[in-house]
């Protein structure tokens, strides 16, 4: 079923208000790929009554009064991707498309939008119930951070909204906590995975250096960061505050990971797959046909590549979802009037990744100092490609399916260390699972600059190449490889790019098409060394090129 948009549709229900109202700046797309759509859903579950605006106008109350007031809380997401981010180019050009926007043009997402929609709600209702910011722009802004936009230290986010309280991650766990507190009228502040804003220290939590400092001093930034990223492990519980001037950001330790049982519920939940009727009038909206008929597999990322925010939002651990729960989807999925039998995806941040476990995980802390796949795969990483193999399979009889996509990237260096089942793996897909291209993301080819983005030296994707043509000959098949580059990321000079074009052309006989300009999002360590010209493991200074026309410049180097 939808969550409710419209008074009417309150009326239906024979609800006479709401308990909860999610603004988003993404369309309303019922979906589990939805976070405001999933939020909602596992609220509805525990018995609260929810409804959602998206994309409000902002500059009358039109939408943001139409469901009224709710009796325990707002909350508020930019939407899948941060407001910025999805606004700008790295070269801070306007974007033009909004695939998360009906019509597909963007004017519907404000700048700065959980700033935004919170004065919003402020402007309309006076002494309201607390105001929660949620999704990817809270959970990666929400200490002290490097804007790019800006081009300055701003304050966490929760500071610059005026909300009271910021929960960050996935934040199931969290978001039910905090309504049932509100509900009960209990304390609030032990909650895990919230942030919220005092005027007095908790004596068990670290000391993050100051907002000032951090702001003044490139080497407390670091410190501070450091702290930050180091105790984002829920298993390690440990809480931070940071002082904004007279006040304190109060970091509760992360929620815990969720269980295989909850993520499999939160899947269960009943979405529509499309997009509600109320937006859907405005036009087609883009990412529904991507996201409509494909299938979350697993959580988190064991990857922690420095320019990427997916092992902060979600975790560095993988938590996989059962087959069980899987199948059951796709059997729903099958019985929908719009279903042609196609799935378009099945996989998570990195595909191969569903059905990979750490032997530790659980039992301690991460590896201080360490990381699962840099600079090599770790031994205590359970790295068999079995489970993925099995479960394709398994799909493959369920009647009405005709064709299973796996479209999310791949590591293929897990591929190639998978002496018992990698290859196997690999032949299942270029078989039966991809449209003639598989997606790969090598970044760069000169390893001090895979070395500052956390990847592996591009000797495994040569091994990598080795493989795929064995078995493309001997499937008969011509398929071939889409690659991803970054340029202009911190250490890159004009230099590696022409570097990375000669390997290109000598090693992948291609023009590649998709190469992107490195684009410094809050809280990466790539954003970190952009930021302070500094490359954290060691010290030393990095050449960054700031320019954005050098930094095209880069990019034009491959792409021309």
């Amino acid at each position: 079923m939808f969550i409710p948009t419209t008074k009417e549709e309150i009326k239906n229900l024979g609800w006479d208000n709401l308990d909860i109202i999610i603004i988003s700046g993404d369309t309303y797309i019922d979906s589990s790929y939805n976070g405001a759509s999933l939020i909602g859903h596992l609220l509805m579950d525990k018995g609260y009554r929810v409804g959602i605006i998206a994309q409000p106008d902002i500059n009358t109350d039109k939408d943001i009064t139409r469901l009224g007031e709710p009796s325990l809380f707002w909350g508020i997401t930019s939407g899948s991707v941060d407001s910025m981010v999805s606004n700008y180019t790295a070269t801070k050009k306007r974007r033009n498309i909004d695939d998360l926007t009906p019509g597909n043009f963007n004017n519907k997402r404000p700048d700065r939008a959980l700033i935004v929609y919170t004065n919003l709600i402020r402007r309309f209702f006076k002494n309201t119930v607390p105001i929660v910011l949620g999704g990817i722009e809270a959970s990666l802004r929400r200490i002290a951070h490097y804007d790019y936009w800006s081009n300055k230290v701003r304050r966490s986010i929760l500071f610059d909204a005026k909300a009271d309280y910021l929960i960050y991650g996935m934040a199931e766990k969290s978001v039910i906590e905090l309504a049932d507190a509100l509900k009960k009228n209990y304390d609030i502040c032990n909650i895990k995975g919230l942030c919220y804003i005092s005027k007095e220290k908790n004596n068990d939590y670290i000391d993050s250096p100051s907002f000032e400092n951090a702001a003044g001093d490139k080497d407390q930034f670091i410190k501070m960061f450091d702290l930050f990223y180091e105790n984002n492990d829920p298993f390690k519980n440990v809480g931070l505050q940071q002082r904004h001037g007279d006040r304190y950001l109060i970091h509760n330790p992360p929620s815990p990971l969720l269980s295989v049982k909850e993520l499999d519920h939160v899947y269960t939940l009943p979405y529509e797959r499309d997009v509600h009727p109320y937006y859907k009038k405005d036009g087609e909206v883009r990412a529904l046909n991507t996201i409509k008929f494909s299938i979350v597999t697993h959580r988190g990322c064991y990857g922690e590549c420095n320019f990427c925010s997916i092992a902060l939002h979600q975790g560095r651990h993988v938590v996989s979802r059962s087959e069980e729960s899987i199948i059951k989807e796709v059997v729903g999925i099958t019985k929908h009037p719009d279903f042609k039998g196609i799935i378009n995806d099945l996989g998570g941040p990195t595909a191969n990744m569903y059905g990979i476990t750490c032997s530790k995980m659980g039992t301690e802390v991460l590896c201080k100092d360490k990381r699962c796949l840099y600079p090599e795969i770790c031994g205590n990483l359970k790295n068999s490609h079995k489970r993925q193999i099995n479960l394709l399979k398994k799909i493959n009889t369920i009647k009405g399916v005709k064709k299973i996509f796996v479209s999310s990237g791949l590591r293929y260096d897990m591929i190639l260390a998978d002496k018992d089942n990698g290859e196997e793996y690999l032949e299942d897909l270029l078989k039966n699972h991809v449209s003639g291209q598989l997606k790969l993301a090598p970044e760069h080819s000169e390893d001090e600059i895979l070395k500052l983005m956390g990847k592996s030296g591009i000797n495994l994707l040569n091994l990598f190449l080795k493989l795929f043509y064995k078995i493309n000959n001997k499937l008969s098949k011509m398929q071939f490889l889409t690659y991803y580059f970054i340029a202009a990321h911190p250490g890159c000079t004009e230099k590696d790019m022409h570097n990375l074009k000669k390997y290109i052309k000598k090693e992948l006989h291609i023009n590649p098409e998709q190469v992107q300009v490195f684009t410094p999002t809050p809280s990466t360590y790539s954003t970190l060394m952009y930021y302070t010209g500094i490359d954290p493991v060691n010290n030393n200074k990095l050449f960054v090129e700031r320019d954005p026309n050098k930094a095209d410049k880069q990019k034009r180097i491959i792409i021309n």
